[in-house]
């Protein structure tokens, strides 16, 4: 099913921009774990949900929300939909603080109204990898960029061919306070990257898996592969499958 939805950015923003529609792959089994799903840059929520519907992974319910269309620097200023703005699709790029800030809202606000039993994750390809991965971030340390609180108990993060944005500043964020150091050594994060990856070059998703494991995030699984090209390939997504059931505990008689 889909829904169509609408954000703003956080208050004293320039500009609101509109959400697109939201697919929804509802569970085939019991219910036990949703995950927001994020999108590439130009992409929209359609295509990976027909991707996560075919999935074996019959307890998680999939939200794919579509980013807004947004003027990206990377494109010339030309509107393409996108979770932010970017100059460079990389770790060093300058960080779009107030449009990643908005997204990840976005995402904690899709997430804020499932049941308290259910587990919460978040995941992405390319940029939306990058929103994915800040997002786990402002979960550790319990704000957004911004400052405002981050409201939701993430149980892990999946990033794609992606990158880690805010780096710079993660060391700051983290030895804010015990409690953030806690957080960041117990969520697990999955990032997968494509030695062949041509929009995202491979060191990039090296060196942010660095950095995060550098700054206290001690559950970080990184897997190289070594022909893949800047897109997924069953190979990838079965490893995502069998990762994603074993730190939701979805194997379990008991879960």
């Amino acid at each position: 099913m889909s829904f169509g939805g609408s954000s703003s950015l956080a208050s004293g923003a320039k500009r609101p921009f509109e959400y697109g529609r939201t697919h929804v792959v509802r569970p085939k089994g019991t219910h036990k774990a949703t995950i927001v799903w994020l999108h590439g840059l130009g992409d929209n929520g359609a295509s990976w949900s027909q991707l996560l519907e075919t999935l074996p992974l019959p307890n998680i319910k999939w939200i794919c929300p579509t980013a807004p269309s947004r003027p990206v620097s990377v494109f010339g200023g030309f509107p393409s939909t996108a979770w932010f703005d970017v100059a460079d699709l990389s770790e060093d790029a300058p960080d779009d603080i107030e449009g990643i800030d908005a997204s990840a809202a976005h995402v904690a606000n899709l997430l804020s109204t499932e049941p308290a039993d259910i587990k919460l994750g978040v995941g992405g390809f390319s940029m939306g990898a990058a929103t994915a991965l800040y997002s786990a971030t402002c979960f550790a340390h319990g704000k957004y960029g911004n400052g405002k609180p981050f409201p939701v108990n993430l149980s892990l993060a999946v990033g794609l061919s992606g990158w880690l944005p805010c780096a710079r500043t993660l060391k700051n964020r983290i030895e804010a306070s015990p409690e953030c150091a806690q957080k960041a050594s117990s969520i697990p994060l999955l990032l997968c990257h494509g030695k062949a990856d041509d929009v995202v070059a491979y060191k990039h998703g090296e060196r942010s898996a660095g950095a995060l494991k550098a700054n206290g995030f001690s559950n970080v699984l990184f897997k190289a592969y070594n022909s893949l090209g800047h897109y997924t390939v069953p190979e990838e997504m079965d490893e995502v499958c069998k990762w994603i059931t074993a730190n939701l505990g979805l194997g379990t008689k008991s879960s």
